[in-house]
C-alpha cells in the first residue's frame, strides 16, 4: 500500500473515532441530566404530597380524600389542599383563614365595626281604619207607641250633635207627663220629685222635662236627638212602625276618634306597650301623616298568621279618615341604650345558625356564631357572640364563608358558647357531599 492511500485512510479512521466519541459523550450528557431532572421532580411531587392536608373537588369541597387521583363527582383530578403559611408575627383565632391582603382588596371586602349605640324599636307594618267603638251609641225607646216622625231614614247618613231624628207617640208617656202636671198643681215636693224621676226612667231628658214643667203643658209626642256628631250604623224602624221598650231606633258612630286595627309579628312584639306612639298614612290621603298611640295589646296571638293584634286610636276631627281605609302603620317603641349592633348584611343566616366573619387582622378572619335580636334600618341588634370593637366582614363575606368551610374552620363551632346552637341539628349548608373514595 502507498503512502498517500495509507495517509487518506488514516485520517478517515481518526475523523470516525472522533465522531463517535462526540456522540458518546453528549449521549452520556443528556442521559445524566435527564437523570438529574426526573430526581427532583419524583421529589417535589413527594413533597407535596407530604405537606398536602388532603385532597378535594372544588365542586365538593366538604368531601376530603387522603390521596390524590380523580374525583369520583366530576371528571377532573382532585386538588391539593396545602396548609396554610401564616404571615410573619401575625396571630390569629382557632378556625381562622389566612386570604392574601391583595385577593381582599380585590374581593372588595369592606369592614365594619361592633359597636354600642342606641337602637330604635320601630315596627312598620299595616291595618284597617274602624270605628271607635267606644264612641258608638244606641237609641232605644223606654215605652210602647209609634214613630209619627222619621227625620233620618237611611243608614249611613251623617246627623249632627242635637239634630231631630224620630218623634213617637206613647200613651203611657204622655200619661206620666200629666201625672207629673198634677204632682206640680199639688204643691206636693214629695210627688213631684217622684214624677221626675218617672219621666227620667221613661228617657226623657232633663231639659224636656224642665220644658214641660215650664209651659205646663204634656207633650204628645217626645223627641229623640243626636248625642254627637257622627252617622247611621243601624237603622231598626221605618215611618208610622209600631215600636216596643226594646225596639233599637238608630245606632249611630261619631267618628271625632278612629280605631286602626294593625297586627304586629310575634317576634317583634314583645316590647309594644299599651300607650306607644304611632305613626298611621292612608293612600287615600298622599303625604299626610296622622298620629296616635296604642290603645289596647290583644291578649290572644293568631296561630294562623302567628301575629299579635293591637289597635291604635287615632284623632279624627276633620272626619277624613273612614273606617274600611287601609292604613300604613309605623309603631315607635322606647328606644334600647347601649345595644351592640353591626350591619345586617355582614350577618350570614344559614336557616339554624346566624355567623358573621370577625377579621383578625388585614388577612386573616375567622367565623363566629352570634345571636341577633330586632333589626332596623340596616343594623341588627347582637345579643351575644361579639365584643365591643371587633370588625365584621360586611362585603364580600361569602367568599370568606366558602373558604372557612373548605378549610373545615365550622367544624370548630361545634362547641362554641352556650345557647348559641342548643337543640339544633347539623346545619344542612355545613354538611359534607356524600362519601365516596377517589379512583
Amino acid at each position: 500500500m502507498n503512502r498517500p492511500i495509507f495517509k487518506f485512510a488514516f485520517s478517515l479512521s481518526l475523523l470516525i473515532g472522533i465522531g463517535l466519541a462526540g456522540l458518546w459523550i453528549a449521549h452520556g450528557k443528556h442521559g445524566g441530566s435527564g437523570q438529574a431532572a426526573s430526581v427532583p421532580a419524583r421529589s417535589a411531587v413527594a413533597d407535596t404530597e407530604h405537606k398536602a392536608l388532603y385532597w378535594y373537588d372544588p365542586m365538593y369541597p366538604n368531601q376530603h380524600f387522603d390521596h390524590p387521583g380523580k374525583s369520583p363527582f366530576m371528571d377532573m383530578q382532585l386538588v391539593a389542599k396545602m396548609p396554610d403559611v401564616a404571615t410573619s408575627g401575625a396571630t390569629s383565632a382557632a378556625g381562622s383563614v389566612t386570604i392574601d391582603p391583595r385577593v381582599v382588596q380585590n374581593l372588595g371586602v369592606r369592614l365594619a365595626a361592633a359597636e354600642p349605640g342606641q337602637f330604635a324599636r320601630v315596627v312598620d307594618t299595616v291595618g284597617l281604619v274602624a270605628v271607635d267603638e267606644h264612641r258608638i251609641e244606641a237609641i232605644q225607646v223606654r215605652a210602647s207607641g209609634w214613630v209619627e216622625q222619621l227625620a233620618v231614614r237611611a243608614v249611613g247618613d251623617p246627623v249632627r250633635r242635637g239634630q231631630l231624628l224620630a218623634a213617637v207617640y206613647s200613651p203611657d208617656l204622655l200619661a206620666a207627663q200629666q201625672e207629673f202636671l198634677i204632682a206640680l198643681g199639688s204643691g206636693d215636693a214629695g210627688l213631684v220629685r217622684a214624677s221626675r224621676e218617672r219621666l227620667g226612667l221613661f228617657g226623657l231628658s232633663e231639659a224636656q222635662i224642665s220644658h214641660v214643667e215650664k209651659t205646663r203643658q204634656a207633650e204628645r209626642r217626645v223627641n229623640y236627638y243626636a248625642p254627637a256628631d257622627g252617622y247611621v250604623m243601624e237603622l231598626g224602624v221605618r215611618q208610622g212602625a209600631a215600636v216596643q221598650p226594646d225596639t233599637l231606633l238608630f245606632q249611630l258612630a261619631d267618628l271625632s276618634s278612629v280605631w286602626v286595627n294593625a297586627e304586629v309579628p310575634e317576634t317583634q312584639a314583645a316590647w309594644i306597650r299599651t300607650g306607644d306612639r304611632v305613626q298611621t298614612e292612608v293612600p287615600a290621603l298622599p303625604g299626610e301623616r296622622f298620629d296616635g298611640q296604642v290603645d289596647y295589646v290583644y291578649p290572644e296571638l293568631s296561630t294562623a298568621t302567628r301575629t299579635l293584634k293591637l289597635r291604635v286610636v287615632v284623632q279624627n276631627h276633620d272626619r277624613r279618615l273612614r273606617p274600611g281605609m287601609f292604613a300604613s302603620v309605623h309603631l315607635l317603641g322606647a328606644p334600647k341604650e347601649q345595644v351592640l349592633m353591626i350591619p345586617t348584611e355582614a350577618v350570614i343566616k344559614t336557616g339554624q345558625r346566624n355567623v358573621v366573619i370577625v377579621a383578625d387582622d388585614a388577612s386573616h378572619f375567622h367565623p363566629a356564631l352570634v345571636r341577633v335580636g330586632a333589626e332596623y334600618a340596616g343594623k341588627s341588634e347582637i345579643i351575644e357572640g361579639l365584643m365591643p370593637g371587633q370588625q365584621v366582614v360586611a362585603s364580600g363575606q361569602f367568599l370568606i364563608d366558602s373558604e372557612a368551610n373548605l378549610r373545615g374552620a365550622f367544624d370548630n363551632l361545634a362547641g362554641s358558647g352556650p345557647g348559641l346552637d342548643q337543640g339544633q341539628g347539623a346545619d344542612p349548608m355545613l354538611m359534607p357531599a356524600p362519601s365516596a373514595e377517589a379512583h
